[in-house]
């Protein structure tokens, strides 16, 4: 048997991206300054298949039946903490860490867990890391000319009638001339889109707004984002483009698939449910967009729930997929033209007593092993209203953090 010790921090503890420890960062949840991040690796796995998420739940319970814990702290996050980035589809490939050293903050309070070794000596300052470097892009999966043509094959499929809604991603590349580190990436992007939350799994880097599932002592919530306009920076155009957005016909279309998805795979398993009657528009500093709040309280006469039978039951949705799902995912298959490897999956973190939050990986980039390259990863939901050449100018909206977080690191 391995010990766990989870012990408060007392004094002032640096912004959670900038801790630096002897261990290199492995993992990354942070969101407006609160949240989990990891260095080292205790343990990590990889799984596959329709049951990918019943089989990170049983290697999960199998590394805590190893450990003694002991946890001073108590509460959410708290104790060993196991890292997911779930693929896409069935096919890909899953992966979960368990960091060796994990830190954590919430409303004012910090603390560190050390899994399986002595106590490491406390945290040290970060020494900047910048590294001279250059960025070329290059196309990816297909062009941008061929993506808009699937984009209108998308529109003429919803238009006879085959669904409602599918949601097309595209992906391009990036080289650089020195090492991509992670730790700057999630600086930038931490400072710049504190609103989201900012996750590294396993190369898997990004600030993802939407979140796909929060499980805290039998409260669900779930936030669903479908319907983006770009900003402009203005203040007033922009306030204006929000009241568009806001009674925009298409963008509602796509929103109400989206959370009715969302709300419907709830419903089961919750005694309790609220959905609001209207979105409210999110601001983020490049684009807006329409978001509801779903929350639940789940049935405690139901057999046992745990965010692994939410993250089944829940992904793929709306937003990332289609209406109706499995024929939106034949169409994705049949013209996307791209492996979304774990893109648009479940990424976040799951504690011991099956509590978590769990995000949808958007505005992202998976780092090559080389660690010099990275592939960017950006969606559309197409509706019967919508325009191949808007799209377009909406994924590179969506682009656009990654893209400026790699730029200027």
């Amino acid at each position: 048997m391995s010990t766990t010790l989870t012990t408060e921090l007392l004094g002032e503890l640096p912004p959670l991206s900038q801790i630096a420890t002897n261990s290199d960062l492995s993992t990354s949840w942070i969101r407006g300054g609160d949240g989990l991040i990891g260095f080292g690796t205790w343990a990590s796995t990889t799984v596959t298949g329709i049951h990918r998420f019943d089989d990170a739940r049983r290697w999960w319970r199998e590394e805590l039946a190893k450990l003694t814990i002991q946890n001073n702290v108590h509460g959410s996050g708290t104790g060993p903490i196991l890292f997911g980035s779930f693929s896409f589809s069935e096919s890909g490939e899953s992966r979960l860490v368990i960091p060796k050293i994990l830190v954590g903050q919430k409303n004012g309070k910090s603390w560190i867990t050390w899994v399986g070794d002595e106590p490491q000596p406390l945290l040290e300052p970060l020494i900047h890391e910048k590294t001279e470097h250059t960025i070329r892009w290059s196309d990816g999966s297909i062009s941008n000319a061929e993506w808009q043509n699937r984009v209108a094959d998308a529109v003429s499929r919803i238009k006879s009638g085959d669904l409602d809604k599918v949601v097309l991603a595209r992906d391009i590349n990036a080289s650089s001339t020195a090492e991509l580190i992670p730790r700057g990436l999630i600086q930038r992007l931490e400072s710049e889109y504190p609103s989201t939350w900012v996750f590294l799994v396993s190369n898997l880097i990004g600030a993802t707004p939407e979140l796909l599932v929060r499980l805290s002592k039998a409260l669900v919530t779930s936030r669903v984002l479908a319907g983006t306009i770009r900003k402009t920076n203005d203040e007033q155009k922009d306030f204006a483009l929000a009241a568009s957005l806001a009674k925009s016909s298409k963008d509602l279309e796509e929103h109400e698939y989206a959370v009715r998805s969302v709300a419907d795979v709830l419903a089961p398993v919750c005694s309790s449910i609220n959905v609001p009657d209207s979105p409210f528009v999110l601001h983020l500093s490049n684009v807006m967009h329409l978001a509801t709040d779903v929350t639940g309280v789940v049935n405690e006469s139901a057999s046992p729930v745990d965010i692994f039978t939410l993250l089944e039951k829940l992904h793929p949705s709306a937003a990332v997929c289609g209406t109706p799902t499995k024929i939106a995912e034949a169409l994705i298959s049949e013209i996307e033209g791209m492996d979304r490897s774990r893109y648009a999956g479940p990424v976040g973190w799951i504690d011991a007593r099956g509590d978590g939050e769990m995000g949808i990986a958007l505005r992202c980039g998976e780092i090559s092993g080389t660690k010099k390259d990275i592939r960017l990863f950006a969606g559309c939901g197409i509706v019967a209203g919508s325009d191949p050449v808007q799209e377009l100018a909406e994924s590179q909206s969506k682009l656009l953090p990654m893209r400026t977080a790699l730029e200027t690191l």
